[in-house]
């Protein structure tokens, strides 16, 4: 049975949120767009999640996604940072609904877990690793846009019961010792 659908995978951020979009035809994967929505100074929090808000409506409207994935916001020492967080990834979660588009949520370990072979990967780690499955002709400005990325593929992963490699590595020095020709 063939498929064709479109993820579009987010990483929520009240200032800058990243977008990376893929395209899933049968098993092959394809990168469409990765990005980031930044948000102008506003009078107040109400008009940053509104701002939110519509950049993702516009974004749904360009793109059609089939789903949705989003980063779920990680427990930090600043609870208003986390508060803030949690109120833009909601906002981007009520765009997709509004759309009639599916949610599916995935924490940050396991967004990690799933391209890198660890948990504990770092951003750039996570950026390397999706540059030599997805072959990005530009690398972005903003991690935010190759962490949304790593969200939709995680995503796709996780439907098709896979990982980056389909093996279990202990951490990255391991994945690079047995992968040289992915070194950076």
């Amino acid at each position: 049975m063939a498929t064709d659908r479109v993820i579009l995978g987010i990483d929520p951020g009240t200032n800058i949120m990243g977008y990376g979009i893929v395209h899933v035809i049968n098993t092959k994967l394809n990168l469409i767009d990765l990005g980031v929505l930044q948000m102008g100074k506003t009078d107040g929090q109400a008009l940053k999640l509104k701002e939110i808000f519509e950049k993702m409506i516009s974004l749904i409207e360009k793109h059609k996604p089939d789903e949705l994935a989003i980063e779920a916001p990680f427990f930090g020492k600043n609870v208003q940072s986390m508060l803030k967080l949690g109120r833009a990834q909601g906002v981007a979660i009520a765009a997709a609904l509004s759309k009639k588009i599916p949610v599916t949520e995935y924490s940050p370990k396991k967004i990690k877990q799933s391209i890198t072979g660890s948990g504990n990967a770092s951003k750039e780690q996570v950026a390397a690793m999706l540059n030599s499955l997805m072959r990005i002709n530009e690398k972005p400005k903003y991690l935010d846009a190759t962490d949304a990325l790593a969200v939709a593929v995680c995503h796709y992963f996780q439907r098709n019961g896979k990982t980056a490699t389909n093996k279990s590595y202990s951490g990255w020095k391991t994945f690079l010792s047995e992968n040289p020709d992915r070194k950076i």
